[in-house]
């Protein structure tokens, strides 16, 4: 009989007991094999893997499909809003521009109204009749005001809207028996001049720039260039002389003689205006009118101008009233954002395709 534990014993070592539900890998500490190992490809699950519960590609999917729609939810929702906001915007927008910018009417103290006239004297600009008429009645119809300056700086521009703030001023005056001065800035040319003469005096800076009585009418002729260039110009009219202010087409004498008479005939009312404005002040040379312009100091020795003087001076040595309220109408937030934004641009295209051209 053999004892296995007896020394020099060829039996094996017996194994060690196995815990009950649990299989050993770990390698053999004799032979260096793990026991029991898994066969190759065999699938392992660790605990708490959501993929060993049963269905578990269903909920994924349901959960991909609901973030789905959550994240397009929230893009609509975003998309609301931006429209939302930019119609609350361009509401605001057209609110304050019915509710342009107006001078309080209502002032009771003494006071000098001012009135500017700057830049280019066109139809919808700042300097333009609508909004310089406006504001003169604004000024007119206040109590409080004892007299109306017309704080004038522009180089002119169109005869048509200067003689319409000339006939208001006039009948203003007529209707409130109060005066009306002209203080000239850096320059009171052409149709700022064509204004500045209802007023009953004028007033300028030595180094102002005061004339410019006359007319003109500017364009471009293209016809030259194009026969260079082998273009041909094909222009349909209903009428001989409709197409006469065509840059692209010949001018011919009748029609440049037409032009020129219609000129003589604006230069004529203007030289009306300013006869009857300045009357016998008026030092007429045989240069007055031939469209030169002058200082403020020789403005003053040739009559265009009555003194020197800014509009400091006129309120407080002239009118007596020192404290000064301005009338002029101004761009508002709203209109000033759409000149920035686009109107400007707009309006640029649109005088860069006119043909007809200026006159001033």
């Amino acid at each position: 009989m053999n004892d296995s534990n007896r020394p020099g014993s060829n039996a094996p070592f017996p194994e060690p007991a196995k815990e009950s539900g649990f299989q050993s890998n770990q390698p053999d500490a004799l032979t260096g094999r793990a026991h029991d190992a898994p066969e190759s490809g065999a699938k392992r699950t660790l605990p708490g893997d959501p993929s060993s519960a049963p269905g578990w590609e269903r909920a994924t999917l349901e959960r991909l499909a609901f973030a789905a729609l959550d994240e397009q939810r929230a893009t609509r929702r975003w998309k609301t809003f931006v429209r939302l906001s930019w119609l609350v915007f361009f509401i605001f927008l057209v609110w304050l521009g019915l509710h342009r910018s107006a001078a309080v009417s209502d002032v009771s103290a003494p006071h000098t109204a001012v009135v500017e006239v700057k830049g280019e004297i066109a139809a919808g600009a700042d300097a333009s009749a609508e909004f310089v008429n406006a504001a003169l009645r604004s000024a007119f119809e206040d109590s409080g005001s004892k007299a109306i300056v017309l704080l004038i700086n522009s180089p002119g521009g169109s005869p048509v809207q200067a003689g319409m703030m000339n006939d208001e001023i006039l009948r203003l005056k007529a209707k409130y028996h109060k005066p009306v001065y002209a203080v000239v800035e850096e320059s009171c040319a052409s149709a700022a001049y064509y204004v500045a003469v209802s007023a009953d005096k004028i007033f300028v800076d030595k180094a102002s720039i005061v004339g410019s009585i006359g007319v003109l009418m500017d364009g471009f002729g293209f016809t030259g260039l194009m026969n260079k260039l082998g273009v041909e110009r094909r222009l349909l009219t209903a009428g001989a002389n409709k197409g006469f202010l065509d840059p692209f087409s010949p001018q011919s004498d009748k029609q440049r003689a037409y032009a020129q008479g219609m000129l003589d005939e604006i230069h004529q009312q203007f030289i009306a205006v300013v006869k009857a404005g300045r009357g016998e002040r008026l030092k007429e040379t045989p240069e007055m009118f031939s469209g030169l312009f002058w200082s403020g100091q020789q403005a003053v020795e040739l009559g265009l101008a009555d003194q020197l003087g800014n509009l400091d001076y006129v309120a407080r040595e002239v009118v007596k009233a020192e404290e000064i309220i301005d009338y002029t109408r101004r761009d508002n937030v709203a209109e000033r954002l759409a000149k920035k934004f686009g109107a400007a641009l707009g309006e640029g295209a649109i005088q860069t395709v006119k043909t007809l051209p200026a006159l001033r």
